[in-house]
C-alpha cells in the first residue's frame, strides 16, 4: 500500500460536478480526507462504435475541468482507464480505503457493475454508501397508494407534485467543506489516444438553458425556432443539478418545462422497476409483431432519405449534430416503427449510438410510446402522418430547408420509400394480427 493513511473515496460516475452534489456532500462531512474518483470503464467504452463519439469527448473535457478545480483545493482527481473491478483493485491495493460515497445510477449494468463492487469492498472491510442525486424522486418514493409502481403518466405527475416540498430542491453546500479534501500532488491523467478515441469534432452545448424557460410551452414545438433549452446532455452526466432546474422551472413559474423532467423521472422508475423493458416490450403481446426490418429501408431511414421531408430533416440534424428536435423525435419513431414497420429496438439502438443526451430510460420509454407498446403508451392505431405533422409544426418549411437543401428540386430529392395510407394499413393489420395471438 502505497499511502496508509486512510481515507474515503468520492466516485464520481453520473455526477460530473462540485457543488450541490449529494455523495459528494456526504463523503465531505464524514471521518476521512476525500480523495475523488472517476473510471473510464472499458466495459462501456468498448462497446461503442464511433472513435470520435462526442459523449466520450464531453466527459473528457468535463474530467479535465474538475480535475483542475480540485487542484486549486490541493486536491486531484484520480482518473482510471480500465474495467470498473480492475480499477477498484488497483485503489484498494494503493490506498487505505475505509469508506466509498457515490449517487446512484438505475440503470441494469450500473446496478450489475455496483454489486459486483460492493461485493469487493465487503470483502476489504470498506463501506459503501450510495445518495439519491441524479432525480428529485427515485425508486419507490412516488407510488400508488397500494405501494405499486405507477405505469401511466399523469397520475404518477399528480403525486410527484403532492409529494414536493421546498427540501427537496435544496442544494447541497459542498464548497464549505473542501478543507476535506485528500491533499495530494497532482495525478496525471489518461488520454483520449491512450483510450483509443480522438477528440470529436461536434459542437457541445453550453449549460445555458434559462433563455428557453419563460416561453417554452409556446415555442416548444416548433424545430425551426429555439426553443427547447438543450440540457439533456448536461442532466444525462450531472453537470447540472436537477435541483437546480427544477428551482428554475419554479421561478419562472414554468410548468410545462417541469413536467419534461417528471416524464424523466417517470421512466426512470420504470425501467427501475420493469429492467426486462430495456429489451422488451412492456406489454408482452407486442413482442408477437412480425417486423418488416427492411435494412435497406431502416438505412435510408438513417441517412435521412425516406422521402419525407421532415423525417429526413430530424435524422440529418441528428447525425451533424448529436441532437434532434424533442417533437421531430417522435416523428421519425412513429415512421420508423409504424410507416416502415421496423422494430423499434433498432431505432433505440441507433439514437443511443447518436444521440449526445442518450438516456437509457428516456430513449427506451419514448420509444416505446411511439411503437405503442411501452407503459404509458400512445395506442398503436394513432399514427403520425408525417405531412400533417409538418403542416402542424413547420408550416413554413424552415427547418426542412435547414436540413435539405436540395428539397427545392425534386429531381434530386428521393421518392417517397412507401406510401403512408399504405403503411398505415400494413400497420394496422400486423398489430391487430399479433394482439390476436
Amino acid at each position: 500500500m502505497s499511502n496508509p493513511n486512510p481515507i474515503s473515496i468520492f466516485w464520481f460516475r453520473r455526477d460530473l460536478r462540485l457543488d450541490d452534489n449529494a455523495g459528494f456532500y456526504r463523503a465531505l462531512k464524514a471521518e476521512h480526507p476525500v480523495l475523488c474518483l472517476f473510471i473510464f470503464d472499458k466495459n462501456i467504452l468498448d462497446k461503442l462504435e464511433d472513435k470520435d463519439d462526442a459523449r466520450v469527448t464531453f466527459i473528457y473535457q468535463t474530467i479535465e475541468n474538475l480535475h483542475e478545480q480540485l487542484h486549486k483545493h490541493g486536491s486531484s482527481l484520480l482518473v482510471i482507464y480500465d474495467k470498473a473491478e480492475n480499477a477498484w483493485k488497483q485503489v484498494l491495493t494503493d490506498y487505505h480505503v475505509t469508506s466509498v460515497y457515490t449517487n446512484h445510477d438505475y440503470e441494469p449494468y450500473a446496478n450489475k457493475r455496483d454489486e459486483a463492487v460492493i461485493a469487493m469492498l465487503e470483502k476489504n472491510d470498506t463501506g459503501f454508501y450510495s445518495f439519491k442525486d441524479q432525480v428529485i424522486f427515485e425508486k419507490d418514493e412516488v407510488t400508488k397508494d397500494d405501494g405499486l409502481p405507477y405505469t401511466v403518466y399523469t397520475p404518477y405527475m399528480r403525486k410527484w407534485y403532492a409529494k414536493l416540498k421546498p427540501f427537496y430542491l435544496k442544494p447541497y453546500p459542498n464548497s464549505k467543506y473542501f478543507k476535506n479534501l485528500y491533499q495530494t500532488k497532482h495525478l496525471a491523467l489518461p488520454s483520449l489516444k491512450d483510450m483509443g478515441f480522438e477528440k470529436s469534432s461536434l459542437k457541445l452545448p453550453d449549460t445555458g438553458y434559462e433563455h428557453v424557460i419563460s416561453d417554452y410551452k409556446e415555442r416548444r414545438d416548433f424545430p425551426a425556432v429555439e426553443g427547447t433549452s438543450h440540457i439533456g446532455l448536461h442532466l444525462r452526466f450531472g453537470t447540472v443539478s436537477v435541483r437546480e432546474l427544477a428551482r428554475t422551472a419554479h421561478r419562472h413559474h414554468e410548468k410545462t418545462w417541469l413536467n419534461e423532467l417528471i416524464w424523466r423521472e417517470f421512466f426512470m422508475m420504470v425501467l427501475y422497476h420493469f429492467p426486462k423493458t430495456c429489451e422488451h416490450a412492456f406489454r408482452p403481446d407486442y413482442d408477437k409483431i412480425k417486423w418488416n426490418n427492411n435494412e435497406e429501408e431502416f438505412e435510408a431511414w438513417c441517412e435521412g432519405r425516406t422521402g419525407y421531408p421532415i423525417v429526413d430533416a430530424g435524422m440529418r440534424e441528428l447525425n451533424a449534430t448529436g441532437f434532434m428536435h424533442n417533437r421531430v423525435r417522435m416523428i421519425v419513431a412513429s415512421f420508423l416503427s409504424k410507416d416502415l414497420l421496423i422494430d423499434w429496438r433498432w431505432g433505440e439502438n441507433y439514437f443511443a449510438r447518436k444521440l449526445l443526451d442518450y438516456e437509457m430510460s428516456s430513449n427506451v420509454g419514448n420509444w416505446q410510446w411511439a411503437a405503442g407498446c411501452g407503459t404509458d403508451a400512445a395506442p398503436y392505431f394513432r399514427i403520425f402522418n408525417p405531412e400533417s405533422q409538418t403542416k402542424k409544426f413547420d408550416p413554413k418549411l424552415e427547418y426542412i430547408k435547414k436540413w435539405i437543401p436540395e428539397y427545392a428540386d425534386f429531381s434530386k430529392y428521393p421518392r417517397p420509400i412507401v406510401e403512408h395510407s399504405f403503411a398505415r394499413e400494413r400497420c394496422l393489420k400486423a398489430f391487430k394480427a399479433a394482439l390476436a395471438k
